[in-house]
C-alpha cells in the first residue's frame, strides 16, 4: 500500500480558544512534524455567532448550526482525495440535537473515518445515543484515551474492541526542569505555586482550593495558588464574568485574596509552558467522576509535576500506583491537607515528579503521531463500517429471502378503457391528472417480464390496452410519441420529453422479445424501429440508457440489423465519453449532478457490454454503480435513494428526502444486471437490501407497500411516507419484484451470512433477520400502518 498522502482533520482550531482546538491544531503539528510529507488540512468546527482568522492548513470551516455548510465540507474532502478524515468529537461543539449536525457530513465521506472521543457518556440520553451510535458506525476506528473509555465504549455502545484503540493524550516534549527559572521570568521568585490552567467553568472546582487555601497557607506561609485560564465563551455568553468574579470574592471574604491570583486569558503554548514549568503542585479539582479526559493534566503530568486531583476517571488512570494523589470530590480539608504535605516534603514532590516524568515519555506528540499513522493506515486497509455494516446485516442468498406473493389489486383498480390512469388519492384512481406514456409504457414492460420470467400473465386485454395507448402516442408528424393524455382523451402536447420517448422504446422492445401473442411482438419491433432513429439526435443521458435497455432487448433477436447495432455504439459511446469526462475530474459519474433514475445509467453499459464484449463499457459500468451505491447507503446500512429535494441543483452529495420508488426500481435492475457479470457478491447484496427499502427497511422504518393489494406509497419524507399510491410507485415496485423473485429462483450465490424468513399476519409481516451462530437476531415488524416501526 502507498503511504498515506493526505489526512484531513475535523474538529475546533486555534484561535478559537477551546480544549479541542488546542488539542487539533497540536495533533496536525505533531502529524506534520513526524512525517513532513504529509498533508494535513483542517476542517474547523465554528459556532455560529463567531468568525475566526484561522490559518492557511483550515481549507473549510463549518457553523455549527448550518447543515448546508457540513455537506459542503464533506464535498470538499471528497474532492480533496483525501485519504483517511479524523473526527475530534466533543459533546458541544456541533449543531442539531445532541450534535447530530454533523452525521451530515460524516454520513456523505467517501474515505474511512477515525474518530477521537474526547467525552464518553455513562447514561447518555436517547438522542445523544443515538447520534453516538452514528457516529460509531460511521468510523473504521475509534480512539479513546484511556482504558475507561475503552470499557465504556464496549459497555454502553457494544463497539467490539476491535474497533477500538487507545492513543493516551499528546504532550509537549520538553525536558525536565526546576521551577525557580520560570519563576523568576514569570514574577513568583520565592512563592510556593499552586496552579490550575485552563477554561474556567464550575466544574472545574476551583473553589475546592480557595477553601482549602487557609490551612495550605498556615503551614506553608509562601504558598499562592494561580488560576490560569479565560473564562470558558460559552459561560461569558450566558452569564458573563459572574464565577470568576464570585470566585474573587470568595477569596476575598476568606482573607487569602493575596494568595489567590487569577490571570483571565488565553495564553499561547510557550507562556504556558512557563506556567506550568513554575508550579511545585499541580491541582485539578474536578467536581464529577465522569471527566474521560483533561488535557490540562496530561501536560502537567507529562512536565514531571506532581499533580494532586480529585478522581475523575482520568486521573485514576494517570495517576495510580503513586504517580500522583488523588484526593475525595469537593473536600477542601482533604485537599489542603495533601497540597500542603507535599509542598513542605520536597523528597515525597521530588520523587512524585521523576516518576512521573518518566512515565509520560510514551505520551509526546511524537509517540503520539506515530500511534495515529499507525491508526490511519489500518483504518485505510479496511472496508468503510457502513459498507461492512450492510454486508453483515444484508448479504444472504436470493433463494432464502421470502419475498411477498405478487398482488396486483391495485394497479388493476388504475386501469381503465384508456390505459392507465396516472395517479391515485391514497389507494383511490385520480382521473383529474388523466394518463401519460411513460406509466403505460411501464406498464407494457411489466406485461413482458411477467411472461419472460414465468409469472402469471396480466389478462391479455389489458396488454392490449396499454399496448394501444403506445400506438395512439405516436405522432407520424413529429417522429416522436406524445406523453401526457387527459382524462376525456385529448393529447395535451404533440410530442413528451426525451426520456419518455426513450423509456417507450424500451418497452416495446421487450414486448418484442417476451409478449406472449406473437401479433403483438410483430407489432412492437416494427414500431420500435419506426420510432428509433429520433434518438440519434437526443441529448438526455437518460434517454440514451432507456434506448439502450432497449435496444439490447431487441438485438437479442435481430443480432445482424445493422441500424440498430450501430446506435446501440453511438449511444454507449456517449455515455462511457461522459463517464470518462467527469472522472478525469476525479467524479466516476456520468453528470456533474444526481436526478432521478440514476442506476439506469450504469446499468445501461453493463448490460451493453454483455452484448458487445467491451470491457470498458462493464469496468465503467460498475466502477459508476459502486459509487452510487455508496451514496445511496444510509449510516445505518439501510438503502437510501438520492432524494428529489436535490433535483436540479448542481451537486453530488444526494439530499435525503425525498426518496421515489423509482430510484429503488432501477438500483435493483441495476444490481441484477451487475450480478450476472460479476462474481462480486456486493450485488446480489445490493439488490436484496435495496427491495427490502419497500418492506421498510429504511431511514423511517416504515413500510411502503400494501402486501395485500401490491399499492405502493408514491415515496418517504423526513417523517412520514406519502399516503398516495400512483402508477409509477405501483410499477417500480411490481417490476422490482417481479424482478427479485426471478432472481431468487436463477440465483447459485451461496455467500449467505443472514437468512430473511417472513411469518404473515392479519396486518403485518414480521421478517426475522437470522444470523449464523455467534450473531445477534434483529426483528422488523412490517406494518401496514404508516407509524414508525419498533425493531428489537
Amino acid at each position: 500500500m502507498t503511504p498515506l498522502k493526505r489526512v484531513a482533520l475535523i474538529g475546533n482550531h486555534l484561535p478559537r480558544r477551546c480544549g479541542i482546538a488546542t488539542f487539533t491544531s497540536d495533533l496536525r503539528a505533531a502529524l506534520t512534524s513526524t512525517r513532513p510529507a504529509l498533508d494535513v488540512p483542517v476542517i474547523a468546527m465554528t459556532d455560529s455567532d463567531r468568525n475566526y482568522d484561522y490559518p492557511s492548513q483550515v481549507k473549510a470551516s463549518v457553523r455549527d448550526d448550518d447543515l448546508q455548510s457540513y455537506r459542503d465540507a464533506a464535498a470538499v474532502l471528497n474532492s480533496a482525495h483525501v485519504d483517511v478524515v479524523s473526527l475530534q468529537h466533543e459533546y458541544g461543539i456541533f449543531g442539531g440535537a445532541a450534535g447530530g449536525h454533523i452525521v451530515e457530513l460524516l454520513s456523505r465521506l467517501q474515505m474511512p473515518l477515525v474518530t477521537t472521543l474526547h467525552t464518553i457518556l455513562t447514561q447518555p440520553s436517547q438522542e445523544q445515543r443515538i447520534v453516538m451510535q452514528e457516529i460509531l458506525n460511521l468510523s473504521s476506528r475509534v480512539v479513546v484515551m484511556s482504558a475507561k473509555g475503552h470499557a465504556l465504549l464496549s459497555s454502553v455502545h457494544d463497539v467490539p474492541s476491535r474497533k477500538l484503540e487507545i492513543i493516551p493524550h499528546g504532550i509537549p516534549d520538553v525536558p525536565f526542569l526546576e521551577p525557580e527559572t520560570a519563576k523568576a521570568k514569570l514574577g513568583f521568585s520565592s512563592r510556593s505555586v499552586i496552579l490550575t490552567f485552563g477554561l474556567l467553568a464550575p466544574s472545574k472546582g476551583i473553589e475546592t482550593v480557595i477553601d482549602a487555601m487557609p490551612a495550605i497557607i498556615a503551614a506553608c506561609p509562601d504558598a499562592i495558588y494561580v488560576v490560569l485560564g479565560a473564562t470558558h465563551p460559552n459561560l461569558v455568553k450566558t452569564n458573563g464574568e459572574h464565577y470568576r468574579e464570585s470566585l474573587v470574592q470568595r477569596a476575598a471574604d476568606l482573607g487569602i485574596a493575596d494568595h489567590v491570583v487569577f490571570f483571565n486569558q488565553f495564553v499561547e503554548q510557550p507562556t504556558l509552558l512557563d506556567f506550568i514549568s513554575m508550579s511545585d503542585v499541580y491541582v485539578t479539582p474536578y467536581l464529577n467522576e465522569a471527566q474521560m479526559t483533561s488535557g490540562t493534566l496530561a501536560y502537567s503530568f507529562g512536565l514531571g509535576k506532581a499533580v494532586i486531583s480529585t478522581p475523575y476517571w482520568h486521573a485514576q488512570e494517570l495517576l495510580s500506583d503513586g504517580r500522583g494523589i488523588l484526593v475525595p470530590f469537593s473536600d477542601p480539608d482533604a485537599m489542603g491537607r495533601e497540597i500542603a504535605n507535599t509542598l513542605t516534603n520536597h523528597t515525597q514532590r521530588d520523587a512524585m515528579r521523576l516518576r512521573a516524568y518518566a512515565e509520560s515519555r510514551s505520551m509526546t506528540w511524537h509517540e503520539t503521531a506515530k500511534r495515529y499513522l499507525s491508526c490511519y493506515e489500518t483504518a485505510r486497509g479496511r472496508i468503510r463500517p457502513m459498507q461492512a455494516a450492510a454486508i453483515e446485516r444484508q448479504s444472504m442468498r436470493p433463494k432464502d429471502l421470502a419475498v411477498p406473493e405478487l398482488r396486483t389489486s391495485h394497479f388493476l383498480s388504475l386501469c381503465d378503457s384508456t390505459g392507465l390512469l396516472q395517479h391515485s388519492v391514497y389507494s383511490v384512481a385520480d382521473r383529474l391528472h388523466g394518463y401519460c406514456v411513460d406509466d403505460n409504457a411501464r406498464a407494457l414492460l411489466l406485461s413482458a417480464n411477467l411472461v419472460r420470467t414465468g409469472e402469471t400473465p396480466l389478462p391479455d386485454a389489458l396488454t392490449s390496452k396499454f399496448a394501444a395507448f403506445v400506438q395512439h402516442a405516436w405522432n407520424p408528424d413529429t417522429r416522436r410519441f406524445r406523453n401526457f393524455m387527459s382524462f376525456d382523451r385529448r393529447w395535451l402536447e404533440p410530442q413528451g420529453s426525451e426520456d419518455s420517448h426513450g423509456r417507450t422504446l424500451w418497452a416495446l422492445a421487450e414486448c418484442a422479445r417476451s409478449d406472449g401473442q406473437a401479433a403483438r411482438r410483430k407489432w412492437a419491433a416494427n414500431l420500435f424501429m419506426t420510432a428509433l432513429p429520433a434518438v440519434e439526435g437526443f441529448t438526455s443521458p437518460r434517454a440514451w440508457a432507456f434506448t439502450l435497455l432497449g435496444l439490447n432487448a431487441y438485438c437479442s433477436l435481430a443480432h445482424h440489423d445493422v441500424a440498430a447495432n450501430r446506435l446501440r455504439d453511438v449511444l454507449a459511446h456517449r455515455l462511457l465519453t461522459m463517464l470518462k469526462y467527469q472522472q478525469s475530474k476525479g467524479i466516476p459519474w456520468f453528470e456533474s449532478s444526481l436526478s432521478y433514475d440514476n442506476a439506469r445509467l450504469s446499468q445501461a453499459l453493463i448490460e451493453t457490454s454483455a452484448q458487445t464484449g467491451v470491457r470498458e463499457q462493464l469496468d465503467l459500468g460498475l466502477k459508476s454503480l459502486r459509487w452510487l451505491m455508496a451514496r445511496q447507503t444510509a449510516p445505518s446500512g439501510c438503502f437510501r435513494p438520492v432524494g428529489s429535494e436535490g433535483f436540479g441543483k448542481q451537486s453530488l452529495e444526494p439530499e435525503p428526502f425525498d426518496q421515489q420508488p423509482v430510484e429503488a426500481a432501477a438500483t435493483i435492475s441495476a444490481c441484477v444486471a451487475a450480478s450476472r457479470v460479476s462474481s462480486s457478491g456486493e450485488w446480489p447484496m445490493g439488490a436484496l437490501s435495496t427491495f427490502r427499502w419497500f418492506l421498510g427497511v429504511n431511514d423511517l422504518n416504515t413500510p411502503l407497500v400494501d402486501l395485500n393489494t401490491g399499492g405502493c406509497a408514491d415515496g418517504l419524507h423526513r417523517d412520514r411516507r406519502n399516503e398516495n399510491q400512483g402508477a409509477e410507485s405501483a410499477l417500480s415496485y411490481l417490476l422490482s419484484l417481479v424482478e427479485i423473485r426471478a432472481f431468487q429462483r436463477t440465483s447459485t450465490d451461496d455467500r449467505s451470512m443472514l437468512v430473511l424468513k417472513p411469518t404473515l399476519t392479519s396486518d403485518a409481516r414480521s421478517f426475522a433477520l437470522k444470523p449464523k451462530s455467534g450473531s445477534r437476531l434483529a426483528t422488523f415488524q412490517i406494518s401496514q400502518s404508516s407509524e414508525p416501526l419498533s425493531s428489537t
